[in-house]
């Protein structure tokens, strides 16, 4: 099947529609004394949604992304999208970088030339699909679409374009997709990289590592159990959204596919609880407009509904959850870090490239796209 170019061009009968469904939204009803403890405040909501009918300018957004090559390909019935952009350097490596939810590809617009022409330093040609179900590898009309099945359609994108030596990044489902991809392709991946979080790796700890209770992790300090119970709280508090989308994509899809406001929402809470600082807005911590865009692209092309069954299918599908060969150099970059995180992910310190930074959190490649790009790079040219 052939690679095809694609530009992006949403018809303005589809623009003209999104901003007069966010005009004539209905807002729920104000509870006096409540804020973001209950979910996204309405007088927060309102006016973030009147930005983005009125002074936000898609037709500016897409122009940008326009500027970086794309293309499409159909893999096992499915169109995939995907971002190409070529370091100069004819022998640069290529790293395929793999997104999460609530997100796409566009999450990745900072660091592109970041890694393709960096100031210093070796460049590197970068891969980076939209996970289907998510932004422009939507629609989805069949079931079976969940991580390992997105790693063997990678794995031949890859292949379609003619790579046999490459590079892996993941995060969020990305790093799912990432942990399916080197079982399968492990002769033709060079490394895989991984940037996570505190939180997040407590939550990976807890659901899939087998090792009982973290907080009680006899290795941890007196505080590290505290920050254990403390992330575990929190996750009572804001694990809703998965239960939901692993549950009932279809009812809960009618809503957010129906509603552009309702879609905001749902997003711009996950933009607002898994970035650092947690009491800044939003649009303090990342671009305000790469947000906006990727929530447009959501909207445009019924992701919210699509990337909730994408939800639903991985909590569903059968896993083989073999290790991982041991052969694929491993680099593991923290953000938000805390002191508990590599004595539950790493403790005997055998992951050769560990970084930890202060700032960033669940969306590092949009909140400190430098310190991103940088430990990206310093990880694959470290290797052969």
């Amino acid at each position: 099947m052939l690679v095809q170019p694609f530009t992006l061009s949403i018809p303005q009968s589809q623009v003209d529609d999104l901003q007069r469904r966010i005009k004539n939204a209905r807002l729920p009803q104000v509870i006096e004394g409540t804020g973001w403890e209950r979910g996204v405040p309405v007088a927060y909501l309102k006016k973030l949604a009147t930005h983005w009918s009125e002074s936000f300018d898609w037709r500016k957004q897409e122009a940008e992304i326009n500027t970086y090559d794309q293309f499409t390909t159909e893999i096992d019935g499915q169109t995939i999208h995907f971002f190409h952009v070529r370091a100069e350097d004819a022998d640069a490596k290529p790293i395929l970088l793999l997104h999460g939810w609530p997100s796409s590809s566009i999450e990745y617009l900072q660091v592109l030339d970041l890694v393709t022409n960096p100031k210093a330093g070796k460049a590197f040609t970068v891969v980076a699909p939209t996970i289907p179900g998510f932004g422009l590898s939507s629609p989805v009309t069949r079931t079976g679409w969940q991580s390992p099945h997105t790693a063997k359609a990678y794995a031949e994108l890859m292949k379609r374009l003619g790579y046999t030596r490459y590079g892996v990044h993941g995060s969020d489902i990305g790093a799912d997709i990432l942990g399916e991809l080197v079982k399968i392709d492990a002769e033709h991946i060079i490394g895989a990289h991984m940037a996570t979080d505190t939180s997040t790796i407590v939550y990976s700890v807890t659901a899939f590592m087998g090792g009982g209770d973290p907080s009680q992790n006899p290795a941890l300090s007196d505080l590290q159990k505290e920050q254990v119970k403390k992330i575990q709280e929190d996750w009572k508090e804001g694990d809703g959204y998965l239960k939901i989308q692993s549950t009932r994509p279809s009812t809960f899809a009618f809503g957010i596919n129906d509603s552009p406001v309702g879609q905001l929402a749902w997003q711009v809470e996950k933009y607002k609880i898994w970035t650092h600082p947690p009491d800044e807005l939003p649009e303090q911590k990342i671009d305000l407009d790469q947000m906006l865009t990727n929530i447009s692209l959501y909207w445009f092309t019924g992701s919210g509904a699509a990337s909730a069954n994408y939800i639903y299918e991985n909590y569903h599908a059968v896993r083989d959850w073999g290790a991982a060969p041991q052969h694929i150099p491993q680099g593991f970059a923290v953000f938000n870090r805390k002191t508990c995180a590599r004595p539950l992910m790493d403790p005997e310190h055998k992951i050769p490239h560990w970084s930890e930074f202060k700032e960033g959190q669940h969306f590092p490649a949009m909140e400190v796209p430098e310190l991103f790009a940088g430990d990206v790079q310093k990880f694959f040219s470290s290797l052969p």
